[in-house]
């Protein structure tokens, strides 16, 4: 069949891809598609044709789904950072339970195992206690907002359903002082301007840091900026210095401009002081559904040993601690072990140790020196776990295995080989931290098969 850029096709939207594309099948040749719903019947423009896919939008939706929900607040967002937004929200919980099942079947080939229900959210909206949003330029217009879904141009937005309303404010400071001033954006194509992106954090106690990501040395107008943004509860300005030619958001360099060097959050009755770097769970709602699951699943006991791999901050290491004898928390970040340290300070907390470098090599370090966990959890990026850290876990043998993972793929592929080397999966718990996204978090446990 002959696809071309351009062509228009029609068909029926039958799934989801992780990212919250439309995947539109015609005469059995896969289209993936923004702007659509799983049921909606549609007709769109292909823009890109690979060998075995094209990607394409929906220009016009002929039959709407029967799962398609009208919403009552402007969703010009959702081009951007909300995909799945319109798809009724029990649709959205079973479709993400089906998604780790299919990887599981498919990527590991384990067809029996318990997969719970999806653990969703009472309200979820405003659950975002960090953003980063891109800042560029347009027709000479200034635009700010999340990326539109397969391009790198900015979805124009005054505010986001995602994040709390102090957040939307601060869009709105930032925007008025920008065009207050002349303040233009950064192209990274003519290395000219100044702003790239903005990181909003917002804590519990509903105040915030914010972090002016800029592509030259010096903000402009600085005092200005900072005496509009402090009439809010900001209580803390950072300068980001990003020249990078990439899509990296964050340079290394950080510069406090004004208030507090840190900000002081919570998951359950724990304290986190978050730097404006700190890898912090975005959505501290379902952190605390997260994690104590996770808790749940180790059964833990005074005797128990731990070690917390990928540790960050040491968020799970901390609320594992107040019931095992010892956790050993590893992370490559050497910033995230600082703030994990003084988090353990923070909550009076004196059995976590927080060793600084790879998992792949510390870990092994440390079982040679003979000390052997009896219960071991990970919590990896989405590329998954480095395959050193799958073969130290099996030689280490420990009772408990808990893997902790933002991306199905990746664990199905770790649980896998874990699997095949004398462990048994017991149960996978499914949480949506990123509720109207394709993203989906999940708790594994896994068990030593007794021989």
């Amino acid at each position: 069949m002959g696809i071309n850029v351009g062509d228009r096709f029609e068909g029926e939207i039958i799934d989801f891809t992780h990212e919250g594309n439309g995947v539109v099948k015609v005469d059995n040749f896969t289209i993936f598609v923004s702007g659509g719903v799983i049921g909606d019947k549609v007709v769109g423009k292909i823009d890109e044709v690979k060998k075995n896919f094209a990607i394409g939008q929906v220009t016009n939706i002929i039959e709407p789904s029967k799962d398609r929900i009208k919403l009552d607040f402007n969703i010009e967002e959702a081009r951007g950072g909300i995909p799945l937004i319109e798809y009724k929200y029990s649709k959205q919980l079973e479709w993400k339970k089906n998604k780790v099942k299919m990887d599981f079947l498919k990527i590991a080939n384990l067809d029996n195992i318990k997969i719970n229900d999806t653990i969703g959210m009472d309200n979820p909206y405003r659950y975002r206690n960090h953003v980063q949003i891109p800042v560029g330029e347009k027709n000479g217009e200034t635009v700010i907002g999340f990326y539109e879904q397969n391009t790198n141009d900015i979805v124009n937005m005054n505010e986001t359903i995602l994040q709390p309303e102090l957040g939307n404010k601060i869009i709105k400071i930032i925007r008025h002082w920008m065009d207050s001033f002349n303040i233009k954006p950064y192209n990274k194509n003519t290395k000219k301007g100044i702003v790239r992106h903005i990181g909003i954090r917002i804590n519990k106690d509903n105040k915030a840091m914010v972090i002016i990501v800029i592509g030259s040395n010096k903000i402009p107008y600085e005092k200005e900026l900072i005496n509009m943004l402090i009439k809010e509860d900001i209580i803390s300005i950072y300068q980001n210095i990003n020249k990078l030619n990439s899509s990296t958001t964050y340079g290394k360099e950080y510069i406090k401009i004004y208030g507090e060097d840190k900000l002081l959050d919570y998951i359950g009755e724990y304290e986190f002081y978050l730097s404006p770097n700190s890898f912090f769970q975005i959505n501290r709602t379902q952190a605390e559904v997260l994690y104590n699951k996770a808790i749940e699943y180790l059964n833990i006991d005074k005797d128990d040993i731990i070690y917390d791999l990928y540790c960050g901050i040491g968020t799970i290491s901390l609320y594992m601690a107040e019931k095992a004898k010892k956790v050993y928390g590893v992370e490559i970040v050497n910033k995230a072990i600082e703030d994990a340290k003084e988090n353990a300070r923070l909550n009076n907390i004196d059995n976590a140790e927080f060793i600084v470098g790879k998992a792949e090599e510390v870990f092994p370090k440390l079982m040679d020196k003979g000390i052997k966990g009896n219960k071991v959890v990970v919590d990896p990026p989405r590329k998954g776990c480095e395959k050193e850290i799958i073969e130290a876990i099996i030689k280490l043998s420990p009772e408990k295995v808990v893997y902790v993972s933002c991306n199905s793929a990746t664990m199905a592929r770790d649980v896998k080989y874990l699997a095949e080397n004398g462990y048994k999966v017991e149960e996978v718990q499914p949480v949506d931290m990123f509720p109207h996204t394709g993203h989906v978090e999940c708790v594994v446990l896994m068990s030593r098969v007794e021989k």
